[in-house]
């Protein structure tokens, strides 16, 4: 069974909307985009790089998927994002989108009909990670689902009060395992969560 990771950069209250810049994702008057670059260095980008170590497939919501169209295919030659866009370019995308999805990115696949159960089926098999970033709504029907295996999170030192938020009040219950975590110069929280079952609960009278 294929592995599920939802790898996002999220603010101190949980925005995950348009880390990387003022016309993202605009959605809701949103005011903050590019709130990460400033924190931005060597060490979240060695991150974003080890995702891509194994190999890996994209699922994406439709809007981020319609984001990254306007990017990944036109990154030039000598722009530093240019690894990363090969990769991107290459790899099968797996769009969640109710509307009909031109072909204008190579290897791209809509996921029509149920999402939960079109993420099962695209899971069942043996087969490379599941990467899914941004895609907000997607991600939170995800964590209801409990389909979501490990979760690559870099946690920005800002609140930023409004926004679509990775977590809604209907995420399964799980416990996860942190794995990973550093922190940059710049005060940015570098994890990795793996699942690890159910919650468990007890009182603090347990631990004397």
């Amino acid at each position: 069974m294929r592995t599920l990771l939802v790898s996002e950069f999220v603010s101190l209250d949980g925005v995950i909307q348009a880390p990387g810049g003022p016309d993202e994702d605009r959605d809701g008057g949103f005011p903050h985009g590019g709130w990460m670059v400033p924190y931005a260095d060597e060490a979240t980008g060695q991150a974003v790089q080890y995702l891509h170590s194994q190999p890996f497939e994209l699922l994406l919501g439709r809007r981020t998927y319609d984001i990254w169209t306007t990017y990944w295919p036109h990154v030039t030659e000598n722009s530093p994002s240019r690894s990363i866009a090969d990769v991107y370019n290459s790899v099968p995308k797996h769009v969640a989108t109710h509307r009909p999805l031109e072909p204008t990115w190579s290897n791209s696949h809509a996921l029509g009909g149920d999402l939960v159960g079109a993420v099962r089926a695209l899971k069942r098999p043996d087969g490379p990670n599941l990467l899914t970033w941004g895609s907000a709504d997607v991600v939170r029907q995800l964590l209801a689902a409990g389909l979501v295996d490990e979760l690559h999170l870099q946690v920005f030192p800002v609140v930023l009060g409004r926004g679509k938020r990775l977590f809604g009040d209907d995420a399964k219950a799980s416990a996860f395992t942190l794995t990973h975590s550093a922190a940059t110069p710049g005060g940015v929280l570098i994890t990795r969560y793996v699942r690890n079952g159910e919650v468990r609960t007890g009182t603090l009278d347990d631990r004397e």
